[in-house]
């Protein structure tokens, strides 16, 4: 005799293998979604790693093309020295299109280089305005400069919120090199270090040479929109320069301030002049470029050939504020790959070895920028 299951048994079965399966499903599909999940976050990872070390190489490389355009540069400015005595507006170094040349002739792969290279002697050496190594009396030849340069700087920039700013930044300036004399402002309107105490956050005046030229920025009366400039109207940052420092022979460092009248920018150049005389800043610069089909017209290896400029009349520069040649500059180098961009600022020095007689190259300092 067979017996029957009850129905109601093989209902209650039925059913409890129906949520066996739905349980299943569930569990399958929970961890299917770990498994999306962790895949997806795995691989996120894994592109984020391989972004990384593509910017790591590409930033490896960026550097040596910078590396590469300094030392190209190097290179054509000691070709330069064996051609000419002189330095000026006129050689390969300054010319734009050579230069896109020379970065061009980089054996790179990808990206670009630019190079520019300016005299550095054709800037305002700030440290001359206080005569080294004493380092506690003005300059004179070197403040009537600055005078001039910064009464074109506030015409410019419309001042008006200064009482007589001109004589506030330049003995200002003079207080912050000068050296054992703390307590004894320059003028009415110079600053030593109870001003600045009294700012904040509160600083000491240096009392000796400027080692960067931003330190501009904490000498009273410079405010970041005169030193930066805009868009439009350079700062004076463009225009001064901190590196230059000369032996007087004796193991003592002097800062002659010459300024090269070969490469000076027109402000500069403006400065140098008479303030009388400033406009012929632009028949100078003119002058410099002449050209007669693809050669200069005019030579400028003699130190008063701005006499021969016409309009010059019987004007006469300081000899002790010019000169004609410089061993210093500054290579500015560019550098994109892969939308990934790279700039450095390096100064460089030209030197000639006591024993061959040769000239070299020494690198003064490197600024990423």
């Amino acid at each position: 005799m067979i017996k029957k299951t009850p129905t109601h048994l093989i209902k209650k079965c039925a059913g409890r293998s129906t949520d066996q399966n739905g349980m299943a499903v569930l569990i399958t599909l929970t961890i299917v979604s770990i498994l999306i999940a962790t895949t997806m976050e795995l691989n996120r990872r894994a592109r984020v790693e391989i972004d990384n070390a593509a910017a790591r190489r590409d930033r490896i490389t960026l550097n040596q093309m910078l590396v590469s355009g300094v030392q190209a540069a190097m290179a054509i400015l000691l070709e330069d020295k064996q051609n000419s005595e002189i330095d000026s507006i006129q050689e390969n170094w300054a010319d734009a299109d050579k230069m896109t040349a020379l970065a061009s002739s980089l054996l790179f792969e990808e990206g670009a280089v630019n190079i520019k290279i300016s005299d550095e002697k054709s800037r305002i050496q700030v440290n001359a305005l206080v005569e080294y190594p004493e380092g506690r009396q003005f300059n004179e030849d070197q403040r009537m400069l600055w005078e001039r340069f910064l009464k074109m700087a506030f015409l410019v920039y419309e001042v008006q919120d200064q009482t007589d700013p001109v004589s506030t930044i330049v003995n200002s300036l003079k207080d912050w090199q000068d050296s054992g004399d703390d307590d004894a402002i320059s003028g009415l309107t110079g600053a030593e270090s109870d001003y600045y105490k009294d700012l904040e956050p509160p600083y000491s005046a240096r009392n000796g040479p400027i080692m960067h030229i931003g330190d501009m920025l904490r000498i009273q009366g410079v405010n970041p929109e005169l030193y930066y400039g805009s868009d439009e109207i350079p700062g004076l940052a463009q225009y001064l320069t901190v590196a230059g420092m000369d032996d007087d022979g004796g193991g003592q460092f002097v800062y002659k301030g010459r300024i090269n009248i070969n490469t000076a920018e027109i402000p500069v150049l403006m400065a140098l002049l008479p303030e009388e005389n400033r406009d012929l800043a632009l028949a100078i610069d003119d002058y410099r470029l002449e050209r007669s089909g693809e050669n200069y017209t005019h030579d400028l290896s003699g130190a008063t050939w701005y006499k021969d400029v016409p309009g010059a009349g019987d004007i006469t520069i300081d000899a002790d504020l010019i000169t004609t040649a410089s061993n210093l500059f500054r290579v500015i180098v560019a550098a994109e790959l892969n939308g990934l961009k790279m700039q450095v600022t390096a100064i460089v020095q030209r030197e000639e070895d006591t024993e061959s007689g040769k000239f070299g190259c020494r690198l003064l300092s490197w600024e990423l920028n």
